[in-house]
This record gives structure tokens, C-alpha cells and sequence, in this order.
């Protein structure tokens, strides 16, 4: 289970838990070292967006500050950022991270999704 989010949380931002998105170990570690590497942020904010070639695409960036809407769930260590009309997509949904040379890097497993890319960057619901 996660740990509490040790943030003070703005206005009309709340705190959620891994059953809306967890990250494995893998994922936390990876994500923590980039969070450091880049310097863009202390938190991983996940979005779902239209696009892609099966209609939704995944996307990720580091922010510095949650916004108003938003549910902060905190993962493998590392505070994941979502806004509500993303987490309607993504309930359920595991981040996982691979080392390996062909298809490694980050990988969504969704139950929500009916259909998804080999690319496994977009789906459709």
C-alpha cells in the first residue's frame, strides 16, 4: 500500500491511492532518477489525451505544482500527479518500466482499455 503524501496540498487538489494508478518498483525507480536528472519538477504528472492510433495517448512530464482538480496518488516512492478527467481513463491502470534493449522503457498496462498499440502508447476505451 502507499505511503501518506508528505505535500501540502493546495485547494481543490486530493490525495488518492494505487487503485488509481501504481507504479512498479521498476517504474518508481526510473521515474525518481529522471525527476532527479532533469530538474523539471518533483512530481510525475500523467495525462491521457486524444491522439495517437488507437484514439488516447499516454503522456508523461515532470511538474513542479499540482493543480486545481488534480488527485495526487503516491507510487514507489514517487508522487504521481493525475487531473480528474484523466483518472476516469486510467483507474486500475499499472506503470511499468523495462531495462531491456528491444521493447524495453515505459509501459502502461490498462484495464480499462478495449484495444491498444503494440507501441503501447495509445489505446481506445
Amino acid at each position: 500500500m502507499s505511503e501518506p503524501i508528505h505535500l501540502t496540498l493546495p485547494d481543490g487538489v486530493r490525495e488518492g491511492n494505487e487503485n488509481l494508478v501504481r507504479l512498479t518498483p521498476d517504474a518508481g525507480a526510473k521515474v525518481a532518477a529522471l525527476i532527479a536528472r532533469e530538474g523539471q519538477g518533483d512530481l510525475l504528472r500523467i495525462a491521457i489525451t486524444g491522439g495517437g492510433c488507437n484514439g488516447l495517448s499516454y503522456k508523461m512530464k515532470f511538474t513542479g505544482e499540482p493543480r486545481r482538480g488534480d488527485i495526487i496518488v503516491r507510487s514507489a516512492g514517487v508522487p504521481v500527479v493525475v487531473d480528474s478527467k484523466t483518472a476516469l481513463y486510467l483507474k486500475g491502470t499499472v506503470l511499468d518500466y523495462s531495462h531491456q534493449m528491444v521493447g524495453g522503457g515505459f509501459k502502461f498496462s490498462n484495464p480499462n482499455a478495449k484495444a491498444s498499440c503494440s507501441c503501447g502508447e495509445s489505446f481506445s476505451v
